[in-house]
């Protein structure tokens, strides 16, 4: 199947990420990659910019090196009722949100806390993408989650990143397992994402689509494939005009 885009990448204003924006987005272009998201770290993140980097995207063109460019940013899920780490008048000047959750911004919980923390952030409308929904150190109903991602017209994210072996998530693979069979009974599409925080990673998404072809999991449901598949989750795909205006 052919994978044209990543939208969860890094860049060094992360904190710990270590290429530029420029150097991501020549990356992409390099792999041939059509449509490539840059998703910073929102602010609690140890080490990551603070609430102004996120506001001044109008500045960075919609184009670079021949691919379209999208301005993002991976947000925190904070606690268990989904409170994130910008405000609405902050998200609304970017393309869009990932949501996740991260050990050190969250406070953990049970299952159905978990649960709740994911689904809470789900009602944010400027959340489009539920991001590595895979760690087993923060257990959660995955049935559930894939019916709310159905309801709340979220994509849910497969991170090639949660399988390498230097990952700090636990479980990935299994708990990814279950959440494609949730995705096809629900008819719950999904996005294959880097999380790519050097150069060299953007666009790896072998991981990922090594268990999509194992579990014959189905292209409809996948939004990589296609600009037009993601155009109802990002509207700003069709404008050709530049980032929301500033502050």
């Amino acid at each position: 199947m052919t994978d044209i885009m990543d939208l969860h990448t890094h860049t060094i204003a992360s904190g710990h990420a270590y290429n530029t924006l420029y150097e991501m987005a020549k990356a992409a272009s390099d792999k041939r990659l059509k449509l490539f998201g840059s998703t910073d770290h929102a602010p609690q993140m140890p080490g990551s910019a603070n609430p102004m980097f996120f506001i001044n995207f109008k500045l960075i063109p919609n184009e670079l090196f021949g691919l379209r460019l999208l301005m993002g940013c991976e947000l925190n899920i904070l606690d268990h009722e989904g409170s994130v780490d910008l405000k609405p008048n902050q998200l609304k000047k970017m393309d869009y949100a990932i949501a996740s959750i991260h050990q050190p911004c969250y406070p953990g919980g049970t299952v159905a806390q978990n649960t709740a923390a994911y689904l809470g952030a789900m009602k944010n409308p400027y959340v489009k993408i539920i991001g590595h929904p895979d760690d087993g150190r923060f257990p959660m109903d995955i049935d559930t989650l894939t019916a709310a991602a159905k309801e709340h017209h979220v994509l849910l994210e497969v991170n090639s990143s949660s399988f390498s072996p230097l990952s700090s998530r636990k479980g990935a693979r299994e708990t990814y397992q279950v959440m494609l069979e949730r995705c096809v009974h629900y008819h719950t599409p999904i996005i294959i994402d880097s999380d790519a925080h050097v150069a060299s990673e953007v666009g790896n998404h072998q991981a990922a689509w090594e268990l999509i072809e194992e579990m014959h999991f189905p292209e409809e449901l996948i939004v990589n494939t296609s600009v037009e598949k993601l155009i109802p989750y990002i509207p700003s795909l069709e404008l050709n005009t530049p980032h929301m205006a500033g502050f």
